[in-house]
């Protein structure tokens, strides 16, 4: 019989303490929508009068009747007092959400040092708290902080928490590991001695300060644990918490646990990019299951594999958790990668054509002159529809450009002056900018829009610079790599020079050239006419 795992993000509470993460009220509202959408079943939005931003959202978040439950969060009442005279219990109690989260104490070294109470006292704090939320009809979960130090430390305490809670009402009982200190081995070893001494559901809360908060968390279930909290790409305070992104799919695809609806887990990928979006906080390339780079291939011989079968190099279809298959082109690649590459892009091209040969020599030569395009898939993709498809029509033709950059009154100001060529019809525009770069893509857009007026639309995402040639100094190469994203796409374009104004620039006349050109697939699609995006004004 397939086991189901209950779902508790807590990437608006837990992951918000990460540093670096700020999330105001309406990204909260936009993420809660989005792990609803994912299928979570518990999604913990913080405490509800901790602060301003907390307060708004579970205000707010009682108008969008999500299917996951809302979970407030809070601590057991203060030591010596009375859980219905406690601001913090009833402000739970009054914020209208079903579930609530109380963290407690459970290693006898915290009760005596941080709360500075007795053994005895925290118990009562503990059974008067969870009894305070059943009393107001609400589903009570016990987080056992530092439980596993605790344990380790007294088990017999530890476990005499746990049981007040129980006693008290609680529906679930969360173990924690608070400094995530434990390992895999201990974690699935006390796990299943608690599951055998109590008869109220087992949670698991680990932190991955041993890089290990995964580990725990399946260790954990495989004992017997049958709730899993953790964070969207492991957001949280110092090295952060489980990383959700990681343990649905391992429960599901590796363990054959019941997570998540199989449409719902197809939608993993783009959910945590999401996340990572309005955090502001840039995923990893090589993040497990979700990263940019979870499935892609370099080595020649590898890719020679996967292209006769993906199994070859890749443990599960990228597919059932949203992501997808890339070839990566470079200096490493072999004459597979070029050719499967190219095929991805509709393009005719196999083993005896001479120009696959004459196309790997030309990149292999602009990589070592600095260039890199595993990170510029769309200045790739024009230098190979120019060697195999044809399909560059010159949209724009740069003659001319200038910069001038000038302090005054201590402010830096940039300003480019800009000449191109469309169909014939010379335009000479200039604009300033908080900077060359900026200059620069602003004088191309007004100079463009008259003739593609949705060109509003993109905007520069990301900017990078890479000093090639540190020895060199100030006289060394740069590789620039700008991300461009509009019209539900992102696409990556490089430049490289000993000028940096230039590099720039190289990478920005390609981006805009790959989204005039229609190298932005829709839905999937390569249009057909000069119009590929809906760029031209008809």
């Amino acid at each position: 019989m397939t086991m189901n795992i209950s779902i508790f993000d807590t990437t608006l509470r837990d992951g918000t303490q990460g540093e670096g993460i700020s999330l105001s009220a309406d990204d909260k509202l936009k993420i809660a929508q989005k792990l609803d959408a994912l299928g979570v079943h518990y999604i913990e939005g913080g405490n509800p009068g901790s602060n301003s931003k907390d307060i708004e959202f579970f205000q707010r978040i009682k108008s969008f009747n999500l299917s996951a439950k809302i979970t407030a969060f809070g601590s057991t009442r203060r030591k010596n007092s009375l859980a219905e005279q406690d601001a913090s219990l009833v402000r739970i109690a009054d914020s209208g959400v079903p579930a609530a989260t109380l963290v407690g104490k459970s290693w006898d070294f915290h009760v005596h040092t941080a709360l500075q109470t007795t053994l005895e006292e925290n118990l009562s704090m503990i059974f008067d708290s969870v009894a305070f939320l059943k009393r107001n009809g609400m589903e009570a979960l016990f987080d056992a902080e530092h439980f596993f130090d605790g344990y380790k430390n007294n088990p017999e305490y530890a476990i005499a928490v746990l049981k007040k809670a129980a006693e008290a009402g609680a529906d679930w009982l969360v173990l924690c590991d608070t400094n995530g200190g434990t390992l895999p081995g201990e974690i699935h070893d006390i796990v299943t001695r608690v599951c055998g001494e109590l008869s109220v559901p087992i949670g698991i809360h680990t932190h991955n300060d041993c890089e290990l908060a995964v580990a725990n968390s399946l260790a954990a279930v495989q004992a017997g644990a049958r709730q899993v909290q953790g964070t969207i790409n492991g957001y949280g305070e110092r090295c952060g918490n489980a990383n959700l992104c990681s343990i649905i799919p391992n429960l599901q695809l590796k363990l054959n646990y019941e997570v998540l609806p199989e449409e719902k887990l197809r939608t993993l990928t783009s959910t945590a990019r999401f996340i990572s979006e309005i955090a502001n906080v840039h995923m990893p390339v090589g993040q497990a299951y979700v990263g940019n780079a979870a499935f892609a291939h370099k080595g020649g011989i590898h890719v020679s594999a996967i292209m006769k079968d993906s199994k070859t190099y890749e443990h599960i279809e990228p597919e059932l958790v949203g992501n997808k298959q890339r070839i990566l082109v470079s200096e490493l690649a072999g004459q597979s990668n070029i050719i499967s590459k190219a095929q991805e892009l509709g393009l005719d091209v196999n083993a005896n054509n001479e120009k696959t040969k004459l196309i790997m020599d030309q990149i292999k030569e602009l990589e070592h002159q600095g260039y890199q395009f595993e990170g510029a898939d769309a200045s790739l993709e024009l230098l190979l529809r120019e060697a195999f498809g044809g399909e560059t029509k010159e949209v724009f033709k740069v003659e001319s450009f200038k910069m001038l950059v000038e302090k005054t009154n201590g402010q830096m100001i940039s300003e480019a002056i800009v000449k191109i060529s469309v169909d014939g019809q010379q335009v000479y525009t200039a604009a300033e900018g908080n900077g060359p770069v900026n200059a620069l893509d602003n004088a191309l857009r007004k100079a463009l829009v008259q003739f593609y007026p949705k060109i509003e639309q993109i905007h520069l995402s990301d900017y990078k610079v890479r000093v090639i040639d540190e020895k060199d100094a100030t006289a060394a190469k740069v590789r620039v790599l700008i991300e461009s994203t509009g019209l539900d796409n992102t696409w990556s374009t490089v430049g490289v020079s000993s000028n940096v104004i230039e590099a720039s620039w190289e990478a920005l006349v390609d981006s805009i050239r790959y989204a005039l050109l229609g190298m932005v697939k829709v839905d999937g699609v390569l249009p057909d006419s000069h119009d590929r995006i809906g760029l031209v004004n008809h």
